[in-house]
């Protein structure tokens, strides 16, 4: 489980919460943690699908993460529907999560959260975040540059 804040709350989620999602939980905790803000901010990830429910981040994207210095464990999980009453934002990495997440959203009364595509905030306008599972390792790491210039532009434009 995230590590509970006082003041905001971010979910990130793809679809098996284990490439994508995983990958921008551990950027953004490395942001708000290196900028002394990790108790304003509660961070989690999530799936839409229940493929990979109980599995570890995928190993290349461990592998990406170490490279870099960012620390990285977790078990995937399904979002639920207390995630869309109790985040603020849940930032999601491509259409088909988007579409998922808004038709789930409007089946939960007093949905507080806002549904959005972590690529909106990319500064270089790349606003959907590949899948990178049938890739290669290069792109793991195409989805940690994105979700570093996202994850910055997100903090300062919510902060």
């Amino acid at each position: 489980m995230a590590q509970q804040g006082n003041g905001k709350s971010v979910l990130f989620v793809c679809l098996g919460n284990i490439c994508r999602s995983p990958i921008a939980e551990a950027v953004f905790q490395k942001l708000v943690t290196d900028a002394g803000i990790s108790k304003e901010w509660t961070v989690d990830r999530a799936a839409t699908s229940t493929y990979e429910i109980g599995n570890p981040p995928d190993y290349r994207g461990q592998a990406c993460m170490k490279k870099h210095g960012i620390p990285m464990s977790h078990t995937a999980r399904q979002i639920t529907r207390d995630d869309f009453l109790s985040y603020d934002y849940i930032l999601c990495m491509d259409e088909s999560n988007l579409q998922d997440l808004k038709r789930r959203g409007s089946q939960v009364q007093n949905c507080k959260a806002k549904i959005e595509l972590l690529g909106s905030y990319d500064p270089q306008k790349q606003l959907i975040i590949q899948d990178p599972y049938y890739g290669r390792d290069e792109d793991f790491e195409t989805v940690y540059q994105q979700c570093i210039r996202c994850c910055k532009s997100f903090l300062e434009k919510s902060s």
